[in-house]
Order: C-alpha cells, then sequence, then structure tokens
C-alpha cells in the first residue's frame, strides 16, 4: 500500500518497509529528489536503531548475554504500521518476537512526515516501555539523486567550518584518529570516498547543508543538533549522496564497548520518551 502526501508543491510516497520515503517529487518539474536503491546500494534513506552501523565484533552483550542485529539496526528491515493522519503520515513499530531476539527491550519507535511548502518535515518519537533503563543509537540516511557526475556537485555549509574529521581504517589495523579540518564546502570526490570510506565529521556549526550543481541549489538538509554528520556513497561509479546526521556510531576500533557506554548511546528510564526532527527542502 503507498502512502502519499501533497501539497501544490511536493508530492511525497512512504512505504511501511522502515517507514521509509520511497519518492519526493517536486510537481513543477516532475523531479525525483531521492535516490531509488538502483546503483550498488539497495537501500533508501533507512532510520537507524538502536545502532548506528555495528560493533566490531558483529554482536554485544547485555547483562551477560550475548545479541546481534544487522548493519544500522532494527527499524530499516522491519515492516512499521502506517497511518494517513489528516495533513501527515505516521509509522510505528513496537518492540515484538522479533526484535526482542535482537534487542532486548520493549520499545515503540515512530516516525511522522508533514509536507510544508517545499520542505518535508520528519519527526522521530522513542518511548521505553520496559522496566529497565534502555540504550540505543541513532541516526539518520537519507540518500540523494544526483542527475550529473558526481564531481559536478558541491556540498555547501551554511556556516564556515572549524570542525574535526574522523579517520578510521574500515580494516580496523590503524587507530581512530581526529583531523582538525576548516571548510566552507566539499566539492563531491571520488578520490575523497576511495580514501576516507565515510567522511564523519564532528562538532559541525551550520544547522543546514545545501546540495548544489554549479550554480543551482538541488537540496537542503538540516542537520542542527545532531553530534555527527558523515557523507558517503557506494564505492561503485554511483551517482547519489547519502547525507548523513547521526547521535552515535559504529565502532572504529578493535573493541566492542559495553553498550550502555558506547560513544553517542542514549539511555532511556523507564517510561520516559524522547524525540528529534529534521527536514529536507527541495529547491
Amino acid at each position: 500500500m503507498a502512502y502519499i502526501l501533497e501539497n501544490d508543491v511536493l508530492k511525497l510516497e512512504c512505504t511501511q518497509k522502515g517507514g521509509e520515503m520511497l519518492h519526493l517529487v517536486k510537481k513543477s518539474t516532475n523531479h525525483e529528489t531521492l535516490y531509488q536503491g538502483d546503483q550498488g546500494w539497495s537501500g533508501r534513506n533507512p532510520s537507524l536503531f538502536p545502532m548506528v552501523g555495528n560493533t566490531y565484533t558483529k554482536d554485544y552483550e547485555i547483562d551477560g548475554k550475548k545479541y546481534a542485529m544487522k548493519n544500522h539496526g532494527l527499524i530499516r528491515y522491519a515492516t512499521l504500521k502506517g497511518e494517513s493522519k489528516e495533513d501527515k503520515l505516521v509509522f510505528s513499530l513496537d518492540a515484538n518476537e522479533e526484535t526482542l531476539a535482537q534487542y532486548p527491550f520493549n520499545f515503540h519507535f515512530e516516525i511522522g512526515y508533514k509536507l510544508d511548502g517545499n520542505k518535508v518535515l520528519i519527526n522521530y518519537h522513542i518511548k521505553n516501555n520496559d522496566e529497565r533503563d534502555m540504550p540505543f543509537g541513532f541516526g539518520l540516511h537519507p540518500g540523494f539523486k544526483l542527475d550529473d557526475e558526481f564531481s559536478t556537485y558541491t556540498l555547501d555549509f551554511e556556516k564556515e567550518e572549524n570542525a574535526k574529521q574522523l579517520l578510521f581504517d574500515p580494516s580496523y589495523e590503524k587507530n581512530v584518529e581526529y583531523q582538525d579540518v576548516a571548510f566552507k564546502e566539499w566539492k563531491l570526490s571520488r578520490e575523497d570516498v576511495k580514501k576516507y570510506a565515510t567522511i564523519i565529521y564532528k562538532d559541525l556549526k551550520s544547522s543546514f547543508v545545501t546540495l548544489k550543481h554549479g550554480d543551482d541549489e538541488v537540496v537542503r538538509v538540516s542537520i542542527e543538533g545532531y553530534p555527527y554528520l558523515a557523507l558517503w556513497t557506494h564505492d561503485s561509479e554511483s551517482d547519489f549522496l547519502c547525507i548523513e546526521p547521526w547521535y552515535s556510531h559504529g565502532d572504529f576500533e578493535k573493541e566492542t564497548p559495553d553498550f550502555y557506554h558506547r560513544e553517542g548511546t542514549m539511555i532511556l528510564k523507564p517510561n520516559e520518551e524522547w524525540s528529534c526532527s529534521y527536514w529536507i527542502e527541495v529547491l
């Protein structure tokens, strides 16, 4: 079943699988904004919960028992309950036998979509329905379609940045390093993608980034409040870019800390709730 929101400017279509966006079309040009899962990476724009990335060992321990999840957690693989509510779409998932086998906590997870002019407003709501503290990580992974060569695009940051770039070795042979970097934009470069695998920034000042093709602005994504921003594409000759605001991250070194104490992990007490949001502006 297709779940659709429309206004005079945009048409948004979502699916129950992961509660993901399938299409985001600018009506005046019939232009598709979102990556369509057709160039090396089968994902589109998954929500990352309760883990961003994965642990070094691909498993983790809670109260003396080992569990394992696929990369980026549970939500992207789950079928969520979908609801159309007047001017918004809501997708939700409650813990069940399948999720408890991978993540032993009773949670409620919810995504809400609304349209406001040329913006999609996306809200997340997580509640701990368990009787003990619930640790979790969270991040976003939206992919954007590029209609021209990768190198013809630029990602412009709202402000001049003096941030830290996390340099890590995907083979885990070297320790992670934090490099001081100063920049206002990133000219999309396959050489950078090959060198860094995933470009990860910490301590950014900008509240949004703008993807540009030459002088033309294509899409703007809010990143305000998120401690990390990751930029990624598939290592094949793929014409898409993922702009990923994260609260937490996977393991960068050959160790898997206790799940409660992994960097970026948030903890909800019983019956406590947590919310965050971001927006995508089609230009």
